[in-house]
């Protein structure tokens, strides 16, 4: 599906005029949410407070820098069908750069490489994981025992952290540093004891097991607001509109109608979706009994943050496009130089210099700490990994904060996330925090944006569809329901 596609027949009210849908918030939720609605018919009126699309998968020019730099690095992974679709929907699906093989890397430089094979489901990383060195015969033989458990099913949020699971799964210390930590703190933002069983098994399984295809690691390959940016041409290619540096102050539900007040002026919808944060919808919910049932589930919600380190050199430290650190503070390289520059062509030389991101997730013991103090961390502790960069003079350099990025995925929390329904039957909540079925992710924000629209148009006797299934299990895992 692409952004050329001829303008649809607008759904109708009952007086016969244009089903009109004002949508709070241009980050993802918001985002799927308007374009699947603008698709099927709807007119819908998007506003988003910053000068820019895409919430906290953005990018911006650094005013320290002058570069175009994201609010942190984003990745995907092949399960995100619903992301996937919602590229596809906004023609930008080629601008996403896919990967077969993960690096880990230890201080000193050892690394080694976990990636597919040809074999079935759920073995299909077995040979690479078999040769991976960073971890023990022992290391190894626990974490396949935790992964059969992990085979049949997702286990429920049941009050308990996934560190809990480890231990009474017979992890290692080794195995839990190297192996689980690593991926679960970044795919979730979170450390291990605040991570909920269910969150931290399906990332595992739903993601490693399942399939090969599932996988899969995709990274942009252009400022975030580029890839998000198109999705304004695609609501007013359908009838709608975008508005930028436009705060919602408030909204005022009605039998027939919603007021909107935007800049002091009440603009009247006959629908509204609120995509906001759950830090900020507590700001715009009328002051109604309505409201209360709301309030209570927010306050359940705390945040996690996330820092980006950026650093661009004068030459290259190494030919990696990216690599999972451990035992350091940092967490992941990127050298998005190199990822930039060979997704338009692959085989043309690199400019001189190279521009890295390193990323730290959950990094509360860094918010406190200046800016200095980071680069200097971060660029002593590269060094380690990549002595190269020993060598190399920073050309330029600034950390970035994210400092409410996700939503804390605790243990417990899976009972509080809000369904998109509320007490005013034409005001619909959405997000990557509200009942999605997945975490804080991209594809949790888009699921959440699909999801409303979905139930939107349901309760308008309308039958459409946006949400994609998830893909299919390979394999042995087709055993597994």
């Amino acid at each position: 599906m692409s952004s050329t596609l001829t303008q649809p027949a607008p759904i109708l009210t009952d007086a016969g005029t244009a089903a009109s849908v004002a949508v709070i918030g241009g980050g993802l939720s918001g985002l799927a949410a308007a374009c699947a609605l603008s698709e099927a018919g709807y007119r819908v009126t998007l506003f988003e407070r910053r000068p820019y699309l895409g919430g906290r998968a953005s990018s911006y020019e650094h005013p320290g820098t002058g570069e175009i730099v994201d609010n942190c690095q984003h990745i995907l992974l092949g399960c995100c069908t619903n992301l996937v679709d919602f590229y596809g929907r906004l023609g930008v699906q080629d601008k996403i750069r896919w990967y077969d093989r993960l690096t880990f890397m230890l201080p000193g430089g050892q690394a080694g490489e976990i990636g597919a094979s040809g074999w079935p489901a759920p073995f299909h990383a077995s040979p690479s994981f078999l040769r991976f060195d960073l971890l023990s015969l022992t290391d190894k033989l626990g974490i396949g025992r935790a992964m059969t458990a992990l085979m049949p099913r997702v286990p429920a949020d049941n009050g308990k952290s996934f560190l809990e699971w480890l231990r009474h799964h017979g992890q290692t210390q080794q195995a839990i540093d190297r192996f689980w930590s690593p991926v679960l703190v970044s795919a979730l933002n979170e450390d291990l004891e605040r991570v909920s069983v269910a969150y931290g098994a399906m990332v595992f399984r739903d993601a490693f097991l399942k399939s090969a295809e599932a996988g899969r690691m995709g990274v942009p390959t252009v400022p975030l607001s580029r890839l998000y940016g198109s999705a304004a041409d695609y609501i007013r290619e359908r009838g709608g509109q975008v508005h930028l540096r436009s705060s919602v102050e408030s909204f005022t539900p009605a039998a027939d109608h919603v007021s909107v007040g935007v800049g002091g002026e009440e603009i009247v919808f006959h629908y509204l979706i609120s995509a906001v944060p759950f830090s900020h919808l507590d700001s715009i919910l009328p002051h109604s009994t309505e409201s209360e049932p709301i309030r209570e589930q927010l306050v359940q919600f705390t945040s996690s943050p996330i820092t980006g380190i950026h650093f661009w050199f004068d030459r290259e430290i190494t030919q990696l496009d990216h690599a999972v650190l451990l035992d350091r503070t940092i967490q992941w390289m990127f050298q998005k130089s190199r990822i930039l520059e060979r997704a338009s062509s692959p085989d043309a030389p690199l400019a001189a210099g190279s521009y890295l991101e390193l990323v730290v997730s959950s990094s509360k013991s860094l918010l406190t700490r200046s800016r200095n103090d980071i680069l200097d961390l971060a660029l002593r502790e590269l060094a380690e990994f990549f002595p190269a960069a020993k060598e190399a003079r920073v050309l330029k350099s600034t950390v970035v904060k994210e400092v409410h990025a996700t939503f804390s995925p605790a243990p417990g929390l899976e009972r509080h996330r809000p369904t998109p329904l509320t007490a005013w039957p034409r005001v619909f909540l959405s997000g990557d925090w509200t009942a999605t079925g997945w975490p804080a992710t991209m594809e949790g924000a888009v699921r959440g944006g699909y999801i409303t629209a979905q139930v939107l148009a349901n309760t308008r006797g309308d039958d459409s569809r946006f949400l994609v299934p998830d893909l299919p299990a390979r394999g042995l895992m087709r055993l597994f329901r």
